[in-house]
This record gives C-alpha cells, sequence and structure tokens, in this order.
C-alpha cells in the first residue's frame, strides 16, 4: 500500500473525520493538510489541479496518485483490512450502508448541521432547515432498528460502515436531532468513541 503523503480536509468536517479516524484506527502515517471550505481553498486553482471537483477530502499518495470522495477513499484502506469483511454478502452489507450514507444520511443532517452550525440559521434557508428534520430522522431510525439488534451496522465488528455514518451522527445534534431519542445509536457512538486509537474532531 501507498504511504500517504497528504489529506487535504477540515477537522471540523464529518466527510473528512472519516479518513482521519481510519487512519488513526491503522495507525498510517500521513501528512494532514487544512482546507477551509467557508473561505473557499477548494476552489483555487491549486487545489482545483489536485481535484478538479474542488471537494474534501482528497488524498495525494507518494506516487502522485490521487483519490478523493470519502467513502472511495474508505474502501480503499479497508481492503484486506478487519474494516472490511471478507465474506461477499457482508462485504456488500457494508457497501449498502455505504450508500445509504450518502444518499439518505447526509444529505439530511449533514446539511441541517451546516445551516445551524455554520451558516447560524440564516432566515432564507430555515424552511430549509426544519424540512430536512423528517429525513434526517428516518435515517436515524433505520439504524437504531439495525443497531437494536447486532451492536454494529454489520455484525459484531466494527467496519467502514460504522465510520462512516459514525461520521455525522455523533454530532447530528448540532443539527437539531435529539440522539436521546436513539438509544441503541447512544451506545453505538460510545462503543466507537472507546476503540483505541480513536479520534474525533478537532
Amino acid at each position: 500500500m501507498e504511504n500517504v503523503v497528504i489529506v487535504y480536509g477540515d477537522f471540523q468536517s464529518g466527510n473528512c473525520l472519516k479518513i482521519k479516524l481510519l487512519l488513526s484506527l491503522l495507525e498510517i502515517e500521513h501528512e494532514w493538510k487544512h482546507v477551509n471550505i467557508l473561505e473557499k481553498e477548494t476552489q483555487t486553482d491549486e487545489f482545483l489541479a489536485i481535484n478538479p471537483n474542488g471537494k474534501i477530502p482528497t488524498i495525494v499518495f507518494d506516487n502522485g496518485q490521487v483519490l478523493s470522495e470519502s467513502n472511495a477513499i474508505l474502501s480503499y484502506f479497508a481492503e484486506n483490512t478487519d474494516f472490511l469483511p471478507e465474506t461477499r454478502f457482508e462485504k456488500a452489507k457494508v457497501f449498502e450502508w455505504l450508500f445509504f450514507e450518502q444518499y439518505s444520511h447526509e444529505p439530511y443532517i449533514a446539511v441541517a448541521r451546516f445551516i445551524q452550525k455554520y451558516q447560524g440559521m440564516p432566515e432564507d434557508r430555515i424552511e430549509e432547515y426544519h424540512s430536512l428534520q423528517t429525513g434526517g430522522n428516518k435515517a436515524l431510525q433505520i439504524m437504531e432498528s439495525q443497531l437494536s439488534k447486532s451492536p454494529f451496522l454489520v455484525g459484531d465488528r466494527i467496519s467502514i460502515a460504522d465510520i462512516a455514518l459514525y461520521a455525522y451522527t455523533h454530532v447530528a445534534y448540532e443539527g437539531g436531532f435529539n440522539l436521546d431519542n436513539y438509544p441503541n445509536i447512544v451506545k453505538w457512538l460510545d462503543r466507537i468513541s472507546s476503540i483505541e486509537g480513536y479520534v474525533g474532531m478537532a
């Protein structure tokens, strides 16, 4: 596996936390280069030359190869580790949760968090903010149901499915979501934060 030269990311971003947490758990050395989205540092000519899509996290390997999209990065580093199951079905279940995170969870919880935490609830987004609560709580309820059956999202061992969904779930309250309504999620969050090598948002 190539050594990571640089990880471009923001410590307050859930998508970036995914990478920070997995690299820490795998004890992979890396250099973290902070990129401030609010100051449009992802839109500079220098950054766009690395990632034309202008998004973080983005990583650059020592051989010059570039990889972006948080769940693709997770999948790369999880290959041949305990964070990605070996059996075909369980591996597919992990990817099922990764797609769930991107399409049914993050668009509601992360966006609501951005409106409340970073934008301070501007008047022109308040209606949107409230509309996001239904979708976000639906996603949390689906997770709550699964976590009532198993300690992690795919069986008895943490996987990148858990890391991906932990990222924005553990700060969901910053988007107006009451995690007290989801006791199994709360226990799961504690389970993850207790793992040796855990790192959180700065």
